[in-house]
């Protein structure tokens, strides 16, 4: 049995793999400052701090005693991001150098491994898809910017002070507890839930952009794997599947899996959406022996159930 600290516990991510850790037996602490997240969604007697993960004295006291930490805690939004560049750089830059240093500081001499969240924002508009690690990142987002400085302070994290780091760059996650009502949500909880009551949704631009949906259960089992087994060299991976889908085909599948009528407008594109958003698994797949195995449809089954 570990310990671990998971920052960010209390969202539609860090949820799932608390049950997971906790279901193999460990022992969980989790640091989360309820601006997205909700206490609801952590299992009965999960301890909580409601706190920064950039309050270094905070984030000192929580890596006391811990085998690792899952850092997940972020501002997951472009929009906000625009809108409050230096609150939300504190948030996922400043916090994850704060986890990386109080990492490197721990109780008992060694350093404590963290697995993080990272972004396909780092890509920014990169065409030659299918994208793998190695290819051009230009994020075109403070955000996008901020995740890929983590990816740089990881190597400073391991190269310089002995860190292990292994950072996930997220395609585009959905699945259970994923919040419909919030603004920063992903169109699938917010096409899910509108076809689920009947209610038209709107795409915005033609529907034929191209993203990558990744289920969230599968996801969840590269973090814990990587905390199992922590490598030198500050790895970084796509979370993928390599499956491309249109977003007018979600909303057809999403319609045909809730039995309901697709009432389907379209409004004017997004400033700076990025057309095809495809990622390539194959170094994710040879890293850990397994591929994000849980089809579209069944995990689209899953969300939908979820909302009732």
């Amino acid at each position: 049995m570990a310990r671990y600290l998971v920052t960010g516990g209390c969202g539609f991510i860090g949820s799932h793999l608390i049950e997971r850790l906790i279901a193999a037996g460990n022992d969980v602490r989790v640091l989360d400052d309820l601006s997205t997240g909700r206490k609801d969604n952590l299992p009965s007697g999960v301890p909580l701090t409601v706190g920064d993960v950039a309050d270094p004295d905070l984030v000192n006291d929580l890596m006391g005693g811990v085998d690792g930490c899952f850092h997940l805690a972020a501002v997951a939004s472009v929009d906000r991001s625009r809108e409050d560049w230096r609150g939300t750089n504190r948030t996922n830059l400043a916090g994850t150098i704060t986890v990386f240093d109080a990492a490197r500081r721990a109780a008992g001499g060694a350093p404590v491994p963290v697995v993080y969240a990272s972004s396909a924002a780092v890509y920014g508009d990169n065409q030659n898809v299918p994208l793998v690690e190695a290819a051009t990142v230009g994020p075109l987002s403070a955000y996008g910017a901020d995740k890929l400085a983590c990816e740089l302070h990881a190597r400073v994290a391991d190269g310089v002070h002995g860190v292990p780091t292994t950072g996930f760059r997220f395609f585009n996650v959905f699945g259970p507890r994923q919040d419909p009502k919030s603004p920063y949500s992903g169109v699938i909880s917010i096409f899910a839930a509108r076809i689920a009551r009947g209610e038209p949704i709107t795409i915005n631009g033609d529907g034929e952009q191209v993203r990558d949906f990744v289920y969230v259960r599968d996801l969840v089992r590269y973090l814990t794997a990587a905390m199992d087994k922590p490598v030198p060299g500050a790895p970084v991976y796509n979370v993928c599947t390599g499956v491309p889908t249109t977003v007018n085909r979600l909303a057809e599948v999403l319609a045909d899996l809730a039995g309901r009528p697709l009432d389907r407008r379209h409004g004017p594109p997004r400033s700076g959406d990025i057309r095809v958003s495809i990622g390539d698994p194959s170094r994710l797949v040879a890293a850990f022996g397994m591929a994000c195995g849980t089809s579209l449809e069944d995990g689209l089954r899953d969300t939908l159930a979820w909302l009732g």
